[in-house]
């Protein structure tokens, strides 16, 4: 039986979440998820989400500092419609369920962090992802319009491509008409037809060998559009957090949240000496990208492998109150934040580029919207204002359901022999798995060195030659192999890893995440 939902949702995180609640009213939909329902990045998200709630705050301080950290990239139009909306979606999600901290008061217990210039981060201690996450969820499972499919693995989406037409000048326009699903339970490919799809499927951090996000962080959105001719955009701007927990044998890294330097945490070296000063006047507080290049560089010039952060002269009453999992976590490797520096490194952490939509959420190819951290809207320009991406990712898909919604009124449903059943071409499974886990290691290991956070003309395009021969190895063993995860993640990888090298070349500047030694900019001591 193939399955044709009028909404077919590729990712479980908290725009595919949000996003289903609202379209199920109008028809049956499809979740699909290639891990457990819960494991998304929205999971891990553990400062918060950003929104005016009150006075001092106001729409227009919070849109000014989201201009200042997307370094003159932002599209400002798309920045009013997502903050003013901010309050509205705060309250909706509210209504759902999600427990947002509160003061003695009653008052929500507001956290500031780095280019924010007002207490505005709505927080449920420090793992608020989890906690919407959790909320959502019980509200889906209550629909009987909602079905979620877990451990099964979008390919790749299905266009008229499929159905043997070639796409040129003269039919310059793709349609999705659905997607190739990997059903991990039965081994077998699927294939689901849907009047409307909406790609929900997070970020790439595992392109690069430290990352703070989840193993299931590939790209495959991304990755799916880029195969389908679909138009993606600044890819070149991949932030990187400052502070992951360093812990070699661990993966993904461990993040200690920037709210931690909000509530008054200081960067130092490992003598001891604070050094932020140096790079800009907001000190530990400066946007991200500003933070990561000092790090970078401090490390870099004294040769050492991490640099602290000092916790020692908070409240320890109140620094457990706020963040009782890192507080656990350090503990757990034989770190007190109140007696002991932490070590920390920078770690891949957002994908500020991706799949380029409009305000509603439609993507370049008919009837696909994308949503959350696999779409581009404009909203972060060159470098993503901490906390933003999940009041973008509430923002969007309430536009995207609405468009959705009135779209499959006149959109009729694909009969079953319209697209061929998948190809299975490979019928071998790999002689020896240490193929993938060496070329996975490869990837991440010249995208690490070459294409971080400095980057030069040099290394993008030592990392363009290595990567090609990469990408045809790995090419040749998805026509001869039987399909698996592993290998369509690393095929998705070595995708968003040329489009990142790609990007990163055609852009003759430096400007926010994208820093190049051949068009330094000069470090401001504001913005």
């Amino acid at each position: 039986m193939i399955r044709k939902p009028d909404f077919l949702i590729i990712g479980s995180g908290i725009a595919g979440l949000s996003y289903a609640l609202k379209v199920a009213a109008y028809g049956k939909v499809c979740m699909i998820t290639k891990a457990s329902e819960d494991e998304s990045n929205t999971k891990y998200a553990q400062g918060g989400i950003a929104a005016v709630m009150h006075s001092p705050d106001s729409y227009q301080k919070h849109i000014q500092d989201t201009l200042i950290a997307g370094d003159g990239i932002c599209d400002e139009e798309v920045v009013r419609m997502v903050i003013t909306e901010s309050t509205e979606r705060i309250h909706e999600l509210i209504k759902w369920g999600a427990k947002f901290d509160k003061t003695v008061s009653g008052e929500y217990d507001l956290a500031k962090e780095g280019g924010h210039s007002e207490h505005r981060i709505l927080h449920h201690k420090d793992n608020t992802g989890f906690e919407i996450e959790r909320a959502l969820l019980v509200e889906i499972h209550k629909h009987p319009n909602i079905e979620i499919l877990d451990h099964h693995f979008a390919i790749d989406i299905l266009t008229q491509h499929h159905k043997g037409v070639v796409v040129n000048s003269r039919t310059p326009d793709i349609t999705c008409y659905g997607a190739y699903v990997l059903n991990l339970h039965t081994d077998k490919v699927e294939k689901i037809l849907a009047k409307t799809i909406l790609m929900a499927t997070g970020g790439a951090g595992n392109v690069y060998a430290t990352t703070t996000n989840p193993t299931i962080a590939t790209g495959d959105g991304v990755a799916m559009i880029y195969r389908a001719k679909g138009k993606v955009e600044g890819m070149e701007f991949y932030q990187f957090h400052p502070t992951s927990l360093y812990n070699p044998t661990e993966n993904p890294s461990f993040l200690v949240s920037e709210a931690v330097r909000g509530f008054g945490a200081i960067l130092k070296t490992i003598d001891g000496k604070e050094f932020m000063q140096k790079y800009d006047e907001r000190g530990s507080l400066a946007p991200r990208d500003i933070v990561a290049r000092a790090i970078d560089n401090e490390m870099k010039t004294r040769g050492d492998d991490y640099v602290y952060l000092d916790c020692r002269h908070l409240d320890k009453e109140e620094l457990l109150k706020h963040f009782p999992n890192i507080y656990q976590k350090c503990l757990s490797v034989g770190i007190d934040m109140m007696k002991d520096f932490i070590p920390v490194v920078p770690a891949a952490h957002y994908m500020c580029g991706g799949i380029k939509v409009d305000k509603k959420g439609r993507s370049s190819i008919k009837r696909l919207y994308a949503v959350g951290e696999c779409s581009s809207t404009g909203l972060h320009g060159a470098n993503r204002l901490a906390s933003n991406s999940l009041l973008e990712a509430v923002v969007y898909s309430h536009h995207a359901a609405n468009d959705a919604i009135e779209q499959i009124k006149i959109i009729p449903q694909l009969e079953d022999n319209a697209i061929p059943d998948w190809n299975a071409e490979g019928t071998n499974y790999p002689e020896e798995m240490v193929l993938l886990i060496q070329s996975l290691r490869e990837v991440q290991a010249i995208m690490t060195n070459y294409v971080g956070i400095v980057r030069s003309n040099l290394r993008l395009q030592r990392a363009f030659d290595r990567l090609e021969i990469l990408y045809k190895e790995n090419e040749a063993l998805f026509l001869k192999t039987t399909v698996s995860t592993k290998l369509c993640e690393l095929r998705n990888l070595i995708n968003v890893a040329y489009i990142i090298i790609k990007h990163a070349r055609e852009r003759k500047e430096s400007r926010g995440l994208h820093y190049t030694v051949n068009y330094p900019k000069e470090s401001k001591k504001s913005n």
